[in-house]
């Protein structure tokens, strides 16, 4: 199949032209044409904004409006000023989107909170970000009332779907009905302020800088997103992620700035997935790896089933993506498949589609936003084709909130570049990641990173997910452990350990392959796509230190 895409090179001149700090005539987006929900109110105000997959509740542009500007009517009222910060602890629900647009019209930073946390690293996040007013669900209050006991400074906790009423704990649809439909007085553009995944440590909270200005206006790293992604008017846009995370929040929030129509899926299901681009005549999506691989090892006549003719771009990103899983991608949906990185704090882009990448298997792709610098642990210049740091010149400007620390860590000692701690080296310009340095492996004073041995387990057909990590040895140092989870059927036993080892030394040189393979019923992996290695890794560490292993 093939669908309507926008060449790479008019992206790419356009992504390049923002590095050199102007618009080139080629864009995609016209930046005076962006705009948000209230202009679409007057232009077609029946139109979904969005619908959501399971319930087929259909939310228009007036609705969606109305309830927004009730919403900042409703903060403006508990004392939410310009700048200040509020948080929202829930599902992907029918009210969710509204809770991010009230603040984006009134001027504050709103915070989407992983909707799996417990009630202790919630409130770290309600504390942290000096959030005022929290927003949460029926199904997550009971969690949100133990966080609140050690959150002071919440003025107010909004329950949507709940019947619960008092001082603090109220109604979120009789709170909303009290105030007017129409915009708060002097509109300010808010934003978001997401928190990283914590998968390495402590979340931090992404602080985008602020000026005063209307919001039919955009900052500028999304007015850059609506053309890397290339979004268009009328199209219809397939959200299977959590809201709370960073590229869903912006792929959503985007299409509803396009006037474009969002199917929001309430969780990921990989045949309803495809029913749904049917169903709705889906144009254009966001998928993360591991969605990829369960749709491929959905029953044949399934997937042979599937029509995905409307499908424009799909995009991907979160992790790296086996070179398999991909290929295989390719050939079943076509060459509509682009593929970016970059890190929640916008630091620096790279992108590639499908024809560049059958050219460059493996990359992410060539820098398109940003400088990039691959450096070794004394700060200097790797060659090409080395494996280093990377470290960008800033695209955008970005601080860790009420995080001095974290802020500086990530800083060069010149204050020029930024790191999340990415690993990768660069080959004829394209970039290839290879891990996170906290997750790099030394065994016997050999650096191993385990990403690739991840990949290649994920693409055995009895494995549906696996985790590769440095394990405690006495010789060594260090050994390389693989945790793997079995597809629905297959039984886990001694002989499908040895299968495993004999497909990765097939496959793999020596020192990647994993001395050991145990067996975990679900991989701790976040919806976002992200695995949470850290708590399986710790797990082993602590029982070292503990003196057990």
């Amino acid at each position: 199949m093939s669908g309507r895409t926008t060449g790479p090179c008019d992206l790419f001149q356009f992504a390049r032209s923002i590095c050199a700090g102007v618009f080139c005539c080629q864009r995609l987006v016209d930046h005076e044409e962006l705009m948000y929900a209230g202009e679409y109110v007057r232009q077609n105000p029946g139109r979904a904004a969005f619908v959501m997959a399971d319930s087929g509740e259909t939310v228009t542009y007036r609705e969606y409006e109305s309830r927004t500007n009730q919403l900042a009517h409703l903060l403006r009222a508990e004392g939410l000023g310009f700048k200040d910060h509020y948080s929202i602890f829930m599902e992907n629900n029918a009210r969710y989107l509204e809770t991010c647009g009230a603040g984006e019209r009134a001027g504050l930073y709103y915070t989407c909170v992983n909707s799996y946390l417990k009630d202790d690293e919630l409130a770290y996040i309600l504390n942290n970000s000096e959030s005022k007013v929290l927003i949460t669900s029926v199904e997550k209050l009971p969690v949100a009332l133990e966080a609140l006991k050690a959150a002071p400074a919440i003025r107010k906790c909004l329950v949507v779907g709940g019947d619960a009423e008092g001082e603090l704990i109220v109604n979120y649809e009789s709170a909303l009905a009290k105030f007017p439909e129409t915009p708060v007085e002097e509109e300010f553009l808010g934003t978001s302020m997401l928190y990283s995944s914590g998968t390495t440590g402590r979340p931090k909270g992404i602080l985008r800088p602020l000026e005063p200005m209307p919001p039919s206006e955009q900052l500028p790293l999304f007015s850059y997103l609506i053309n890397l992604w290339q979004y268009r008017d009328d199209m219809v846009y397939l959200s299977p992620a959590p809201l709370y995370h960073s590229a869903p929040q912006a792929a959503v929030g985007l299409t509803i700035r396009m006037g474009g129509t969002a199917i929001i899926m309430e969780r990921f299901d990989p045949e309803r997935y495809l029913d749904l681009v049917s169903q709705y005549q889906v144009t254009h999506s966001q998928l993360v790896p591991t969605m990829f691989s369960r749709m491929l090892k959905l029953p044949e006549e399934v997937r042979a089933k599937a029509d995905l003719s409307t499908l424009e771009v799909a995009v991907h990103a979160a992790a790296p993506c086996p070179v398999q899983v991909k290929e295989a991608m390719i050939d079943w949906w076509g060459p509509i498949i682009l593929e970016y990185y970059g890190a929640t704090e916008g630091l620096g882009f790279t992108a590639l589609d499908s024809h560049e990448w059958l050219q460059n298997k493996g990359s992410v792709g060539k820098v398109i936003l940003g400088e990039l610098h691959i450096l070794d642990e004394e700060g200097n210049e790797v060659a090409p084709g080395e494996s280093g740091e990377l470290w960008f010149k800033r695209a955008s400007e970005f601080s860790y909130f009420n995080n001095d620390e974290k802020t500086r860590e990530s800083t060069s000692s010149d204050g020029t570049m930024s790191t999340v701690g990415d690993v990768g080296y660069l080959q004829d310009d394209y970039l290839y990641l290879t891990d996170r340095s906290t997750f790099m492996i030394i065994s016997g004073g050999v650096n191993i990173y385990p990403q690739e041995t991840e990949n290649l387990l994920i693409t055995h057909p009895k494995i549906a997910d696996a985790a590769v990590f440095g394990v405690p040895n006495e010789d060594l140092g260090e050994e390389v452990k693989a945790v793997v989870q079995v597809m629905p059927g297959i039984e886990r036993s001694d002989e499908l350990v040895d299968e495993l080892m004999a497909f990765c030394n097939e496959n793999l040189s020596r020192q990647k392959c994993p001395r050991s393979i145990d067996f975990e019923d679900e991989l701790p992996r976040l919806p976002t796509g992200k695995l949470y290695k850290r708590v399986l890794k710790d797990r082993y560490w602590q029982n070292h230190q503990s003196g057990i292993l």
